[in-house]
């Protein structure tokens, strides 16, 4: 199998970088992989990656909850019960961000489309892509949303969208400086661009280290901390507005992460550490387990 090692850091170029520890694929491969720091960006990122067109096999499981819907389990249907939450959340964010009730929005890295159907409904013209196969065609089923393949991204007319967003997607796209770049050019004179990623600096990142289910080695390329991601931001001419927490997203985060230290969905310490990891958050958006980037190009 191709595999790309890095040299220096693939968000900032700095050649200041180390192997901190070893993660285990413990979604689909059970393969182990190293994660290496970044002493000037702060950044993290996996090593010996897999190309872009070798990767597709590691996203292949029912438990991949973003291309399949699954129910199965107790921590996937504690996720579509706070799901319901959360997109109104997004919403909200989206609408506040942009200053638009209804507007054009593009979606990037669109899973199933639940995001984009309840935007849909709520009066705004949506556009997804998506680069598995199997989770547009979960879309066009379960909501009716035609998704494109993710390469159409650079063929999009420019200055076409009101908002942009990117929810737990940025962490797994190879060519991240194109990616970055292009967007910008596609967002209208005042556009927003909203980029939810893991936080590696978050409490519980910190409890379960090599075991933290939000490193999901090798589909998470890169491991960002706030500092990394202002960094990269810059580099783009990407204006940071304000940071908001993912609140929620520690107890998910937690429960899973005890699964993979354990082999074993651990309710009570699941939850405990999550609940520390949630009220960290909410004192210090930094140490939250996923951040929301609000941007402006």
């Amino acid at each position: 199998m191709s595999l790309i090692y890095y040299n220096s850091c693939p968000l900032c170029g700095s050649s200041t970088i180390h192997q901190v520890f070893t993660a285990v694929d413990y979604t689909v491969s059970k393969e182990k992989f190293e994660i290496w720091h970044c002493g000037h960006c702060s950044g993290r990122f996996t090593q010996n990656i897999p190309t872009s067109s070798r990767i597709g096999r590691y996203y292949q499981s029912q438990e991949y909850i973003s291309h399949s819907e699954t129910r199965k389990g107790l921590i996937n249907r504690l996720y579509h019960n706070v799901r319901k939450i959360t997109l109104r959340s997004k919403q909200n964010w989206v609408k506040a961000a942009s200053g638009v009730k209804q507007g054009n929005l593009l979606d990037i890295g669109s899973g199933t489309g639940a995001f984009l159907h309840y935007m849909q409904q709520n009066g705004w013209q949506v556009t997804g892509l998506e680069p598995d196969e199997n989770a547009r065609r979960n879309a066009k089923e379960i909501y009716g949303i035609d998704s494109k393949p993710v390469e159409e991204l650079f063929a999009l007319p420019k200055e076409q969208y009101d908002a942009i967003t990117m929810w737990h997607v940025l962490e797994h796209v190879h060519e991240i400086h194109a990616y970055l770049q292009n967007i910008r050019s596609l967002l209208k004179p005042n556009g927003t661009l909203l980029i939810a990623v893991p936080n590696y600096t978050s409490l519980d990142a910190e409890i379960y280290r090599e075991y933290w289910a939000a490193y999901d080695v090798p589909r998470h390329l890169y491991h960002f901390s706030p500092a990394a991601m202002e960094q990269l931001l810059q580099q783009h001419k990407i204006k940071l507005v304000k940071k908001h927490p993912m609140v929620f997203d520690g107890f998910y985060v937690s429960l899973l992460s005890e699964k993979c230290k354990t082999g074993h969905t651990r309710l009570i310490p699941g939850f405990f550490n999550g609940l520390r990891s949630y009220r960290t958050g909410l004192k210090d958006v930094n140490r939250c387990s996923s951040i929301v980037y609000e941007c402006k190009a």
